[in-house]
């Protein structure tokens, strides 16, 4: 396993030398746990060097640095386009993919220790952009609460995006963040059709379990949008089915819905290719034909999706988010005795 391989980032946010290994192969400690939940699973336990990465400058993503606790992931999407950053440590991109997780157990404590770094400028960080942070291992490493927590105290914008009903564990911290900077959530719920689900997404909460999590989060006050991706070429764009997802997102209390149309990544499109072989051969050639151009969809494909998505958004009453943008918690209006008193402002 290539570990010393890994390299930190030019951009970190503590100038680690740019040849730097992440960690060393001495470091790595790997368990597994004979329970229901994780049978199959291995979990290679490190002490990372860095936690806040820069995003490459060419990336299409609308942020610039992110904060990823895990490598791999359990939620098993065959069409998830991080898959081919296994690759990097000797992993397979498939089943290994699914089942090798890395866990940066020091991640909390490392990213305290950086926000503090007079380099920093409390940019916003970006969270579940890579794998999910809130996928299965996060219910036994407990990565999250700590890194919640320092970016609580450090009062530094961040937002998170998952497929996983474990945030609702840290509501509480969440809603103490939002007290001093902005926060944005984000959901992603691709499409409903269940069966759909269990094959495509076979390790995530089921797509009405992760809508409760819209909804409980708009009852705490908490806007949460939806990232509705991926929408899958010839097996969730027909217009009925478009039209139940957004229904579904908008009944559940969603702020904000945005359309992302299925992209095949090297290493992600391999796997999808072998997935869509087997459950859905008649589709192979179609797909050849759509994507013979990249990993992405054409645009006039893509233009029509969002097209649909956005007349079925505006029907049911929400609209699209801005890229990029946290969704800030709304606070209580302060009492006329409360507006009255003096306050003391604090930077936490």
């Amino acid at each position: 396993m290539r570990w010393e391989n890994l390299t930190v980032d030019s951009g970190d946010a503590d100038h680690v030398r740019a040849d730097a290994a992440l960690f060393g192969a001495d470091a790595v400690t790997t368990r597994t746990f004979d329970t229901p939940e994780f049978r199959g699973i291995t979990f290679h336990e490190i002490r990372a060097r860095s936690i806040i990465n820069r995003v490459p400058g060419a990336s299409r993503m609308p942020f610039e640095w992110t904060v990823n606790p895990y490598r791999g992931c359990t939620h098993a999407c065959v069409y998830c386009f991080a898959r081919k950053t296994h690759s990097y440590l000797d992993l397979d991109t498939g089943l290994g993919f699914d089942t090798q997780i890395v866990v940066k157990v020091n991640a909390p404590e490392l990213l305290r220790r950086q926000l503090a770094s007079r380099r920093w400028q409390g940019e916003h960080i970006a969270m579940g952009t890579n794998v999910d942070c809130y996928q299965r291992a996060e219910g036994r490493y407990r990565l999250m609460p700590g890194i919640l927590a320092a970016l609580r105290d450090r009062a530094n914008p961040f937002s998170i995006l998952t497929k996983g009903t474990l945030i609702l564990r840290d509501l509480d911290l969440l809603t103490q963040a939002a007290e001093v900077t902005d926060v944005g959530i984000s959901v992603s719920v691709g499409f409903t059709d269940p069966e759909l689900w269990r094959t495509v997404e076979p390790g995530t909460p089921a797509p009405e379990r992760r809508l409760d999590v819209v909804r409980t989060l708009g009852e705490h006050g908490i806007g949460c949008g939806v990232l509705m991706a991926p929408v899958i070429p010839f097996l969730s764009d027909h217009p009925a089915q478009l039209r139940e997802t957004v229904r579904a997102i908008a009944a559940a209390g969603a702020t904000s819905v945005t359309p992302l149309v299925l992209h095949l990544r090297p290493g992600a499109r391999e796997w999808f290719t072998a997935w869509l072989g087997q459950h859905h051969p008649h589709l192979v050639r179609r797909y050849e034909r759509l994507y013979a151009e990249g990993a992405y969809a054409p645009k006039w494909y893509q233009r029509r999706i969002t097209r649909q998505v956005h007349d079925l958004a505006g029907e049911y009453g929400i609209g699209p988010a801005g890229a990029g943008m946290p969704r800030r918690i709304r606070q209580p209006e302060p009492t006329p005795a409360a507006m009255s008193e003096p306050t003391q402002l604090s930077l936490i």
